[in-house]
């Protein structure tokens, strides 16, 4: 397993981090139930799976069934040595002000920890008024820099599907550790290599953790091949896990996994490192052409 240093954390994570999103939400991406007790059973020795080969990234949600997610991953962690894990969890943006000691202490209880490695808003787009609510004196990021305060959480971070106004705004206030975004073959906004241009370099300028989501696209890339090549048998997940992983960028790779086979087959992508170094240096030989000689006319 690989791992890196998260941001100006000074914490070590794996570069393969398993995303939690897959252990809560009923029929996302493909039939499950987490109250199915033959799927739970596999997704808790899917997380078993991953400690034993390494993983250290734990990312979960509130909001991924209502808190199922977490309540799965505290199942599997129960008995485990939780202190060497960076184990991530989420509120929502818009929570009731005063509220979010409650949530937070909700997840805590669920996951069976006594403190939060990293709590994040959990964002898709911010308005410019939700944006002005978080970050406004008494706020709802002053609330979770005092839940930080009473060690509850130990960093404050955001996630984004978006690479709109208040990601760069978040980005340079500078209490933010951490941001999490979607980025895949198909979702490239934040992160142009020809301009260096993108929210990716400038949270890493600030020195934040990166980290991604959909890394396999959700399944788009997949859907679109097969429309086009309906025989086509072809398994493209290694190949577009190579593509985020060879990001020089990103520390960590979310990666939904609900058995054993797929954590085996995700570390192993993640292992292949020489492969991961040819994938980059073809991206940056075509990012900008007319700096090979070979391509100059």
């Amino acid at each position: 397993m690989e791992y890196v240093k998260f941001g100006s954390t000074g914490r070590e994570v794996s570069r393969l981090g398993f995303g939690g999103a897959v252990l809560g939400l009923k029929n996302y991406l493909d039939d499950f139930d987490p109250k199915n007790p033959a799927q739970r059973a596999d997704c808790i020795k899917a997380i078993h799976r991953s400690l034993e080969l390494g993983v250290t990234y734990f990312d979960t949600a509130q909001v991924y069934g209502d808190g199922e997610s977490e309540t799965v991953l505290g199942e599997a962690l129960k008995g485990h040595d939780t202190g060497r894990l960076f184990i991530a969890s989420k509120i929502p943006p818009h929570f009731e002000k005063g509220s979010a000691i409650s949530l937070v202490e909700g997840s805590l209880r669920r996951l069976g920890v006594s403190t939060l490695d990293l709590l994040q808003f959990h964002g898709s787009s911010y308005s410019r008024e939700l944006t002005e609510q978080i970050m406004e004196p008494e706020g709802r990021l002053d609330e979770l820099l005092e839940l930080k305060r009473q060690g509850m959480i130990r960093h404050i971070g955001f996630t984004t599907e978006d690479n709109n106004a208040a990601v760069y705004d978040f980005i340079e206030d500078g209490r933010f550790e951490m941001y999490q975004t979607c980025y895949n073959l198909v979702m490239q906004h934040p992160y142009d290599p020809n301009r260096e241009f993108g929210s990716m370099y400038d949270a890493k300028k600030a020195g934040m953790g990166i980290s991604v989501m959909r890394s396999v696209t959700s399944g788009i890339f997949q859907r679109w091949m097969q429309m086009i090549q309906p025989d086509n048998k072809h398994d493209y997940t290694p190949d577009l896990l190579q593509f985020v992983f060879s990001n020089p960028l990103i520390d960590v790779v979310l990666v939904g996994m609900r058995n054993v086979r797929e954590v085996e087959q995700n570390v192993m992508i993640c292992d292949d490192v020489e492969k991961r170094i040819d994938i980059l240096k073809m991206f940056t030989y075509y990012a900008n052409p007319m700096d090979n000689p070979s391509r100059k006319r």
